[in-house]
């Protein structure tokens, strides 16, 4: 079949590309390209009905040779959160960015990403996701807009990053949104989104319990990242999101489409309006998101010129 085994071709590809960073569908498509007469066989195998799906094995197979990856070259790193995992390669070898990390990688991971994107910068990326693939209606909360009038700390993780309205029975025939109003059922839902740019070991219960001080008023409740660092905190996430249901989602900031809801959230069947008024006494920008649900409510009418 080849003259040099799959696992040679990756890390000649990524040797020739220093410092650049490729998914294993980037280098799949890449090394079939180059390597055309080495994957004839294999392409023309009918059990792959298209190139899709012949792609999408050789996608597959890449994902399993981690290990003859960094045996064949040590130089060669990766990255599995955000999903889709990343390939690269670098002189001097830095080690895997895999499960393990060490205080030093993290540091400068850390450093790395703060350069490159700010939180401020995640919120209209965020926004953009879950208008596009989740159909909420957003808006921003600025946390200095708040009164404080509870003096030093007193609105401390009182309101989350961002809010959204899902009309549920916006799209709904005529008949039907009568009968759920008639019969008190749920025509809207609130969520909150907390947003974070990495989660590690120094800061994920930090970031949660915020994540759950600030949504305790909403029927879904989310913690937003771009970035978790190891299983460790991963597996932290998911024993926390269990006791307390609130969702994770994996931001992907040069691709929101490619981002991924890692845990999902507890749908609480009612919202705290005694703490959504405490809110919208004390924040000038959740009042006129509540000004908007409330116009929803009474009209049943969307103006998206009016969300952001």
């Amino acid at each position: 079949m080849s003259k040099t085994s799959q696992t040679h071709k990756i890390a000649t590809f990524l040797r020739e590309h220093p410092g650049q960073r490729f998914s294993a569908r980037d280098i799949a498509l890449e090394i079939t390209r180059l390597y055309p007469e080495d994957y004839a066989d294999k392409r023309a195998n009918p059990r792959f009905g298209d190139e899709k799906a012949f792609i999408s094995q050789v996608v597959a197979e890449i994902g399993a040779q981690k290990k003859q990856l960094l045996s064949n070259c040590p130089d060669i790193n990766w990255q599995d959160k955000p999903r889709p995992r990343v390939y690269w390669f670098d002189k001097p070898s830095v080690g895997v960015v895999d499960t393990a990390f060490s205080e030093s990688d993290e540091v400068e991971l850390e450093a790395e990403k703060a350069q490159s994107i700010s939180e401020a910068e995640l919120y209209p990326v965020l926004i953009d996701y879950l208008n596009s693939e989740h159909s909420l209606n957003c808006m921003r909360i600025d946390e200095k807009r708040s009164k404080n009038s509870r003096g030093n700390g007193g609105n401390q993780w009182l309101h989350p990053d961002i809010v959204a309205m899902e009309a549920v029975a916006h799209s709904w025939h005529g008949h039907v949104k009568t009968c759920v109003h008639e019969g008190g059922g749920q025509s809207v839902r609130l969520w909150s989104f907390e947003v974070k740019k990495e989660l590690t070991m120094s800061n994920i219960r930090k970031c949660f319990f915020q994540a759950v001080s600030n949504s305790s008023w909403v029927n879904e409740g989310y913690l937003v990242a771009t970035s978790i660092v190891d299983s460790k905190v991963e597996q932290e996430l998911r024993m926390l999101s269990a006791l307390h249901g609130i969702s994770v989602i994996l931001l992907s900031a040069e691709n929101p489409s490619e981002s991924e809801l890692l845990l999902p959230a507890l749908k609480r069947p009612q919202i705290d309006w005694q703490s959504v008024n405490r809110i919208v006494e004390e924040n000038k920008d959740f009042n006129d998101f509540i000004d908007l649900v409330s116009n929803y409510y009474q009209t049943g009418r969307l103006r998206q010129r009016d969300w952001q």
